[in-house]
């Protein structure tokens, strides 16, 4: 039997009466990088999930590649992706809302992370080709984010790294920006755990429906959670309260088009579609909202989510035909398909009349051109509003092929003000004595909307190192 204030774990014994170097936050793939950092830095590190053994990694589990910059061919990635273009893609996709150091040293720092991880066991399949168009720009984990996953747990375990499941901080007490105690609700047990470092790592708030109603009303019932249901925000409301400085738009979030048939919460990047750039999406009345192909999906599917959630009843529609079937990835669930535009409509509940007008229009616009799937290929259609500028097809040869469209909500932009050094800052400007953050919970400082294709675990790792070199070698001195 363990002593009173000791708990066994899978992974040993965890001393409630011990104050540990660094205490770590979240068990996704920022907060492993934040441990395992530490611990080479010699710290003793405590990790607090969450979320069962079975369901832990957050939103890390869903996840399948991260985006590097790199001055030449690697050997998971083609030719070069460097900082000046890496820089210009994200202000494309954020219009400006960056903070440019931040991003800046973001990137140059991604050019160590897929080292790191390869350090901790995580492989990497080979580039990949075709209408992702990330083979220059993205290194993909084999195995997906639960392989991932799988590695950094691995390494974490064999150095010492010690872990609690089934674990929610419910408070962090701040003292004039000084972390006292952390107290836990462990497996249903209030316990309270000490550490002279802490860095959160908890994610952001999407799972946390009622706070989401405070700025979408009742839309949020027609969202869907793609990621974990165990993000609820407990950690960044109470820091909040604590005069931690607070940055990014608490409507703003990385969404987007996810089948309307999909779980409410964790159906994962399997249930996303990407037929979007290669049809027409229209609302329930009928009605084309936006350039459908504006750009390369990686840059443009974040986008759509929140497009989207701006529609009535939060729902869309993505309409093609059968020669434009191939040029996706296939759908988790199967196509909803007809022989005609009026018993495409009647499926779904549309006025069939104002559907068939829409892409009779929409038909009629579109303008001779050299069709190509894999680039921005200027087929384009004319005196159409809103226009679709790529990959402008006649929707013409039968069967007709659709999909229903909801927001799916991956992660929220409103976190904590961090610095370089992923030190928290309080409202003064002036950093925590001991607290620290990474991942989604401080994204906000680089995502200050949109979103590019890999970026979110490019941060997640550069500040999860960042976090977790600097509070081992602060809990150290």
């Amino acid at each position: 039997m363990p002593q009173f204030g000791v708990v066994c774990t899978c992974w040993g014994m965890v001393d409630f009466t011990r104050t540990y170097d660094v205490l770590v936050v979240g068990g996704g793939n920022a907060a492993l990088c934040a441990a395992i950092t530490a611990r080479q830095g010699g710290a003793s590190v405590l990790v607090v999930e969450h979320a069962p053994k079975t369901m832990r990694g957050g939103n890390s589990r869903h996840t399948r590649n991260l985006r590097a910059m790199h001055t030449g061919p690697t050997s998971v990635l083609t030719d070069a992706y460097l900082e000046d273009e890496y820089w210009d893609d994200l202000k494309r996709v954020t219009g400006g809302q960056t903070d440019e150091h931040l991003a800046r040293m973001t990137i140059r720092a991604s050019q160590a992370a897929l080292p790191f991880l390869e350090g901790c066991g995580v492989r990497f399949q080979p580039s990949l080709t075709g209408t992702l168009s990330l083979s220059r720009t993205n290194a993909f984990f084999l195995g997906g984010g639960k392989a991932l996953l799988n590695a950094l747990y691995a390494t974490a375990e064999r150095l010492g790294v010690e872990m609690l499941f089934d674990s929610e901080v419910r408070e962090i007490d701040l003292d004039d920006g000084f972390v006292r105690e952390i107290r836990i609700n462990h497996k249903g047990f209030p316990e309270t755990v000490r550490a002279r470092c802490v860095v959160a790592s908890a994610g952001g708030f999407q799972g946390n429906l009622d706070w989401m109603r405070q700025y979408w009303g009742d839309a949020v019932d027609n969202f869907v959670i793609r990621g974990t249901p165990y993000a609820k925000g407990r950690v960044l409301k109470n820091l909040l309260a604590q005069g931690v400085a607070e940055v990014g738009d608490a409507t703003q979030f990385h969404a987007v088009a996810l089948d309307a048939r999909a779980p409410q919460f964790d159906g994962g990047i399997v249930t996303r579609l990407d037929s979007v750039p290669f049809s027409i999406v229209v609302n329930k009345h009928g009605d084309r909202f936006y350039d459908e192909g504006e750009d390369v999906w990686p840059k443009r599917y974040a986008i759509w989510g929140r497009l989207i959630a701006q529609q009535p009843d939060q729902i869309a529609y993505s309409i093609c035909d059968a020669k434009s079937v191939p040029l996706f990835m296939p759908s988790v669930f199967p196509a909803v398909t007809a022989g005609s535009i009026a018993e495409l409509a009647g499926k779904f509940g549309l006025d069939a009349a104002k559907l068939e007008a829409t892409i009779a229009s929409y038909n009629a616009a579109v303008r001779p051109g050299n069709f190509d799937g894999t680039k921005l290929d200027g087929c384009a259609t004319d005196g159409l509003t809103p226009p679709k500028t790529n990959w402008a097809q006649r929707i013409e040869t039968a069967p007709f092929v659709a999909y229903p469209l909801r927001p799916g909500i991956t992660f929220t932009y409103l976190g904590l003000k961090v610095d370089e050094r992923a030190r928290v800052l309080m409202a003064d400007g002036k950093p925590s004595a001991n607290l620290f953050a990474s991942g989604e919970i401080m994204a906000g400082n680089i995502l200050g909307k949109g979103y590019l294709a890999g970026f979110g675990m490019t941060i997640g790792t550069v500040f999860g190192c960042i976090a977790g070199r600097e509070a081992a070698k602060h809990a150290r001195n």
